[in-house]
């Protein structure tokens, strides 16, 4: 019997998946934009609680009855990939009350850069020319996109937080990256619940008074349930097939999705500056992805023989 020796997802499936997990991240502008009392850390919160409870049902259709039993909640990795979760999780919302949403995107630009940077130092892992060089292309598109409405002079507290989003990205696809390289038999999908629990309970105290309408937490419940639980969890399942430089690349799709978001659900049409520098990130994910697959196609695949 021949077998041949491949993940149980292929490359072309994560890759797509990550399409969907970008897509279902872009939501969160265009979604918040519908609310009209909660702000700030209750959005937050809010957010962060909803995905609690959404992960509370998921894992446990996934995973089967005890599912938590089988997890070891006290391993080094799933622990530090639960704290990114939910400096990710916390850092993104909380940038956002304090600059535009083009100064957190330029400095989430920086995850692709910080991740290859990341992954070479922790686990020695040299990418690609390919993928340096759509990283450096991509991120000079994403700059370009936001150049126009770059304040440096209001915003460098709100920036400085949003680097939380890239640092922790980084450190979390590493360290996903290095269990599997590993052979680590840890399942780093309840990290996404061990996040949402810090993040939940970190906001909790600044979250008060409580303003969100009804409708405020039918909103708030989508972006829990749909903009994190479901993507995150398909992320961390991508980041087991997919190199971490790769993951975070392919992540900047969330810009351009976010941008048509915008146009399609608040009327924000895009203008020139926006067109051109998504171009340049699509152009340069496309291409590294095709030489990437061309590559694979050419190098011999290994087989079993039983």
């Amino acid at each position: 019997m021949v077998q041949s020796a491949t993940p149980a997802w292929s490359h072309a499936r994560a890759v797509w998946s990550m399409v969907a997990v970008t897509l279902m991240w872009s939501i969160a502008g265009v979604v918040t934009r519908q609310l009209t009392s909660a702000g700030g850390f209750e959005v937050t919160f809010w957010r962060s609680f909803f995905t609690l409870l959404a992960l509370l049902v998921i894992l446990p259709l996934w995973q089967g009855p005890g599912w938590h039993r089988r997890v070891d909640w006290r391993h080094k990795a799933l622990l530090l990939s639960g704290v990114c979760w939910s400096l990710m999780f916390t850092a993104f919302m909380l940038a956002l009350t304090l600059t535009s949403v083009g100064n957190v995107l330029v400095t989430m630009a920086a995850g692709p850069l910080l991740t290859a940077l990341v992954a070479r130092v922790a686990i020695g892992h040299r990418m690609p020319a390919r993928t340096g060089w759509a990283i450096l292309v991509a991120g000079a598109g994403i700059f370009y996109m936001f150049a126009s409405q770059f304040d440096a002079e209001a915003s460098l507290a709100g920036m400085a937080v949003a680097l939380g989003v890239p640092i922790g990205s980084a450190i979390n696809w590493t360290v996903v990256q290095r269990s599997q390289s590993q052979g680590e038999r840890v399942d780093l999908v309840p990290a996404v619940l061990i996040g949402a629990v810090i993040s939940t309970l970190a906001t909790l105290p600044l979250a008060f008074p409580f303003s969100a309408t009804a409708a405020d937490l039918g909103w708030l419940a989508l972006l829990g349930v749909v903009q994190l639980a479901i993507p995150c969890v398909l992320c961390v399942l991508c980041a087991s097939v997919l190199k971490a430089p790769e993951v975070s690349l392919l992540a900047l799709l969330e810009v351009i999705f976010g941008i048509l978001w915008a146009w399609l659900g608040a009327g924000e049409a895009p203008g020139k500056e926006v067109l051109v520098g998504g171009s340049l990130v699509v152009g340069a994910l496309l291409v590294n992805e095709l030489l990437g697959w061309r590559s694979r196609q050419a190098a011999p695949r290994i087989q079993v023989v039983e």
